[in-house]
């Protein structure tokens, strides 16, 4: 372990110590945004990305050891095991030298080279790999009964074994790697016979570039055209750099010897080495590809949960339709489900008139300040239309991105939740709650079904599963979540609970009544001393009798805080609530073994703002008047537009018809862009110009330059 956190301290260029004691905080069971929110003293303040970097990098070289461990076993028990070869296993620093080292001794099928020496060819294999000047006497290893007839096929046997000689070489192959990883190319054609079929690949029809400086995106677009049928890879170097290698360390004269060894060579390559080394490449490129790919998915995320919430306001929320017309709800201000009916503004005259009498009696009855509309099939009608009506209480229009809703909708939680309504009620409450609250109502879904992200199903969906995860984690303790209004799946992923302990805190409110005080939690089956320790700091109880039950000072520190209003002669409310009094405290005071001025600084902030939102404030948006379909958009047109997904090619932007435009790397700044990331986020609110429409192609491009 010591030996780890050595590697991972260089790595990650913070110390030792900082490794070691997140990794004794991780071992005890404590969260990421635990250590990272309370622990700032005991890991000299490393944040989350740090910390889970740690993380990773254990759980990493844990297989590393056990693989070693595993491969240390297999040699031992087959008596290959010599002292020179445990040593070279026990250095091995990384996953692919510990396989070269194991090459030569894994067990495997029959090969060539097998037979070969089955055939008793390998004396005669070690006398010309030599190439000492002896000479060859290929015609006395002739043996019909082992199917050596003559001695072309005895030089052909020897050949065979010399091949596998060279490719098993550790040093060989790493230094045929390092010509792979750095001259390789990526050259994709397309499959003759399947090129009309492909036409969206038609970029990679004829394409080569060096794989080495390959954008992941790219890659992945020319694997799933692959894997499609339409197209066909090839990773290799010059073929005269690798050979010209081999022929240099392994042909040492021009003599008989040296020519077969030329030969073996060249045969090792083409057979052995080069589809080997080429399969390694494409796993190094394809990793590297995915690490990119999921972390553009996880910013994304981020900041889709993120979202600036509406709040606590009434909310009429409408799911569009034309045939099936509109499936409109009301909720009140915690998104309860009031009323639901159907609509249908966009069948008829009649229809039209109907619908909207309805909608104003609606928003008179239940107060309704906001209306929320998805922004699907009939989206933009349906806001034309509630927008032409004159409502009540001036409330604020928007329409709400439904990605996901559906899939909400026919899930085993919104079941659990409306048991007695259809999927198009959900559908419409899960809109309506986005504009209130986008964290707590995404959280229910798969993240993968929101929208975001790029080559979603092409990376590994084990390593995209915890990356999301962990940024739903991230953002769900980083708001903090009112444990009496919270759902089972909001609270699934507060630090220290999980699904088990979630559901006991509902049934527990729900038996006993609204939480008074965060200790009050201890009394939830199954929820100890260790998971309070995790969970409490991010748990908030709006109108506790202890205020800072609602802050995001953790309990164990309460003893500071109160302290600090007896210093001051008042209370802690009043620490709470008057910035002169707590400009009087000496935080430096409150030092303690334990806590630091990072932990004290952390508090000063909470009571300045108790349960501060980290998230934004909301701001209305509207999509241009009169702009509702492709066919509406013209050249040089300037549009508001809601950013939807960021690549690293550009960002998809929604402009309000039905199709998103996109704004390519080239287009998003005035300057040289290198990852759209620096200049633009999901959810940003942004005026685009309207480059060019391919209305065949439904593709719109667009430019935040000259804006």
């Amino acid at each position: 372990m010591e030996q780890h956190q050595k590697i991972i301290a260089r790595e990650l260029k913070v110390s030792v110590g900082q490794v070691a004691a997140t990794s004794t905080l991780l071992a005890g069971g404590a969260t990421v945004p635990f250590i990272a929110r309370y622990r700032k003293e005991v890991t000299g303040s490393l944040d989350e990305t740090q910390i889970t970097a740690i993380r990773d990098r254990l759980a990493q070289l844990a297989e590393l050891d056990k693989r070693r461990q595993a491969i240390l076993s297999s040699l031992a028990e087959r008596e290959l095991l010599s002292r020179d070869l445990n040593t070279a296993i026990q250095g091995a620093s990384n996953l692919t030298a510990l396989e070269d080292l194991y090459l030569p001794h894994r067990p495997k099928r029959r090969t060539r080279s097998g037979i070969a020496k089955e055939k008793g060819l390998e004396p005669l294999a070690h006398a010309i790999f030599a190439q000492d000047g002896r000479e060859l006497r290929p015609q006395d290893f002739i043996n019909p009964e082992k199917e050596v007839r003559n001695r072309d096929e005895a030089l052909a046997g020897a050949r065979d074994i010399m091949a596998e000689w060279i490719s098993e070489d550790p040093a060989t192959r790493a230094r045929l790697r390092h010509i792979f990883a750095n001259e390789a190319r990526i050259v994709s054609t397309v499959i003759k016979k399947n090129q009309e079929a492909g036409s969206k690949f038609r970029d990679y029809f004829d394409w080569q570039e060096a794989a080495a400086t390959t954008p992941g995106h790219r890659f992945l677009a020319m694997l799933r055209g692959e894997n499609e049928k339409i197209l066909t890879l090839s990773l290799r170097p010059p073929e005269d750099a690798t050979q010209g290698l081999l022929h240099h360390r392994y042909v040492k004269n021009s003599s008989e010897s040296g020519r077969q060894v030329a030969l073996a060579c060249d045969d090792s390559y083409k057979r052995l080495l080069a589809p080997s080394l080429e399969n390694e490449l494409r796993i190094t490129i394809k990793e590297r590809a995915d690490r990119e790919a999921i972390q553009v998915f996880a910013d994304n995320l981020r900041q889709l949960l993120l979202t600036p919430p509406m709040g606590q306001k009434r909310v009429m929320a409408l799911d569009p339709g034309f045939r099936t017309g509109a499936k409109l709800v009301c909720l009140d201000g915690q998104g309860k489900l009031l009323h639901f009916t159907t609509i249908y503004p966009t069948l008829s005259e009649r229809k039209s008139r109907e619908a909207g009498q309805l909608v104003m009696e609606l928003a008179g009855k239940f107060n309704i300040e906001a209306i929320a509309i998805g922004n699907g099939t009939a989206g933009r009608e349906t806001e034309s239309f509630v927008r032409a009506l004159r409502l009540m209480h001036d409330p604020l229009i928007t329409m709400v991105d439904e990605s996901g809703a559906s899939i909400y909708s026919a899930s085993e939680t919104a079941r659990a939740e409306f048991p007695d309504h259809d999927l198009t009620v959900r559908g419409a409450v899960s809109i309506g709650r986005r504009l209130q609250d986008p964290l707590a109502e995404l959280v229910k879904l798969d993240p993968k079904a929101i929208g975001v992200g790029q080559y979603q199903h092409d990376v590994n969906q084990a390593a995209l599963k915890k990356s999301l995860e962990d940024v739903v984690i991230s953002c769900v303790n980083s708001v903090g979540v009112e444990v009496n209004s919270a759902s089972i799946e909001l609270l699934t992923f507060v630090s220290g609970l999980g699904p088990v302990l979630a559901k006991n805190i509902i049934a527990f409110r729900n038996e006993h009544g609204p939480f008074s005080s965060r200790s009050q939690l201890l009394k939830v089956p199954r929820l100890g001393a260790k998971a309070f320790e995790q969970c409490a700091g991010f748990l908030r109880i709006r109108g506790a009798k202890n205020p800072l039950d609602s802050s995001g000072v953790h309990p164990e520190q309460y003893s500071i805080v109160e302290q600090m209003a007896r210093d001051c002669g008042g209370k802690v409310l009043d620490l709470m609530g008057q910035g002169e009094i707590r400009s009087q405290l000496d935080v430096g005071r409150y030092v303690t073994d334990t806590v630091g001025l990072p932990t004290l600084a952390d508090i000063m902030a909470e009571l300045a703002k108790p349960g501060r939102d980290p998230r934004a404030s909301f701001a209305v948006f509207a999509f241009a008047a009169g702009i509702n379909s492709i066919d509406d958009l013209e050249p040089g047109m300037r549009l508001p537009g809601i950013v939807t997904n960021v690549t690293k090619f550009g960002a998809f932007v929604d402009i309000g018809v039905h199709q998103d435009g996109l704004i390519h790397i080239s287009q998003l700044a005035d300057r040289f862009v290198k990852d759209p990331a620096e200049v633009i986020q999901v959810r940003q609110q942004v005026t685009v110009r309207l480059l060019e429409v391919d209305r065949q192609r439904k593709r719109i491009a667009l430019s935040l330059r000259d804006v």
